[in-house]
């Protein structure tokens, strides 16, 4: 299914770990791009249904995208809704969102040649079954959903 949620698990661990540095913002919107081609594949019944932007490639061509926009943004008088974002957790979020999700993918479909132009094999192809794959990126989540709490109990007075 695109745009799953699975993926934002790694996302909110990276983000509770480092959140000054890391933007899950633009993590997730880097999932949810890549797998806006996926969803148009399955509409329109093509194949390969993760082609392009499932390449690590692509997903380097999704990341500059996203810290252009970001950028642009941050110039215009739409400024405001860049927030307190700065343009190095945004790109370090989107890369780590982009490359993330094609790696995850990579485990978890056969169609996929993520280094494609260079190669067209898919090593990490059932590298781990789906169920550790799954509760991978769900213990991710979790593990973030707790360091953030403790992180906040810490702080309150």
């Amino acid at each position: 299914m695109p745009i799953t949620p699975f993926h934002f698990g790694p996302g909110a661990a990276l983000h509770a770990i480092a959140p000054r540095h890391v933007s899950f913002l633009a993590f997730c919107a880097a999932n949810v791009l890549i797998d806006i081609e996926s969803l148009y594949n399955l509409v329109n019944r093509r194949e390969p249904v993760h082609a392009f932007f499932h390449t690590y490639v692509g997903a380097t061509l999704v990341v500059l995208g996203l810290a252009g926009l970001f950028w642009l943004l941050g110039r215009s008088p739409l400024k405001r809704l860049c927030g307190r974002l700065t343009l190095r957790p945004v790109a370090i979020g989107a890369a780590l969102g982009a490359w993330s999700h094609v790696l995850l993918d990579s485990v978890m479909h056969r169609d996929i040649q993520p280094l494609w132009p260079f190669s067209t094999g898919n090593a990490l192809q059932d590298w781990v079954s789906l169920p550790v794959l799954h509760g991978a990126c769900l213990a991710s989540a979790l593990f973030a959903l707790v360091w953030m709490g403790v992180r906040k109990l810490l702080r309150s007075p």
